[in-house]
């Protein structure tokens, strides 16, 4: 399917500021990102359903700025599978470990169709950025989440099923994906999370 207009213009636009953003030692101008994000790309939570979906944003650790974006469906399919309870899916951004987070248009926008259309619990993980957030920063910080959703049973609704759970993610995202269940197989602590 084609990516609605808003979507696409948000990518071309996004493209021209990172190519100003970044300098040639490998560092980034964050601030330059920073507008752009703030004015052109930031999808601010909202517990009204918007497109049969619900988000909150739930902080993990603020010393670390470590938060994901809850997606619920509100739809009628997804009021009936809730007699079953719904799947969790956490999800990490892609973005090159650099750029982008969990409240970024694209990525609202996927996690908001993967919670209305599975339907499922939508975890979106607003990981530590590099450069200024080396290796393995990103990696701790998506463990640290699971680690926060499977002891604190007060932040996903009750028709969350954590013994279903899947990871993915897209680009970079994909990457820290597969570290942090890799991780996950090798920690036996924990109960609720499968």
């Amino acid at each position: 399917p084609c990516l609605p207009l808003l979507v696409r213009i948000s990518f071309f636009l996004f493209r021209i500021f990172s190519n100003l953003s970044l300098r040639r030692d490998g560092t980034v101008r964050r601030w330059l990102l920073n507008f752009f994000k703030k004015y052109f790309t930031d999808v601010p939570a909202c517990s009204e359903p918007r497109r049969g979906v619900a988000t909150a944003d739930v902080t993990v650790d603020a010393s670390r700025n470590l938060w994901f974006r809850l997606f619920v469906p509100v739809t009628e399919e997804a009021d009936r599978r809730r007699r079953r309870r719904l799947p969790v899916l956490v999800f990490f951004h892609g973005g090159g470990f650099v750029f982008l987070s969990a409240d970024n248009r694209q990525y609202d926008s996927v996690c908001r169709r993967f919670a209305r259309e599975i339907p499922a619990v939508v975890v979106s993980v607003n990981y530590r950025l590099a450069p200024e957030h080396r290796y393995p920063s990103q990696y701790e910080d998506g463990f640290d989440v699971l680690k926060f959703l499977d002891g604190e049973d007060y932040v996903l609704p009750v028709h969350a099923d954590l013994s279903r759970c899947f990871i993915a993610g897209d680009s970079a995202g994909g990457n820290i994906a597969h570290h942090v269940t890799k991780r996950w197989c090798e920690w036996p602590k924990f109960s609720r999370l499968k």
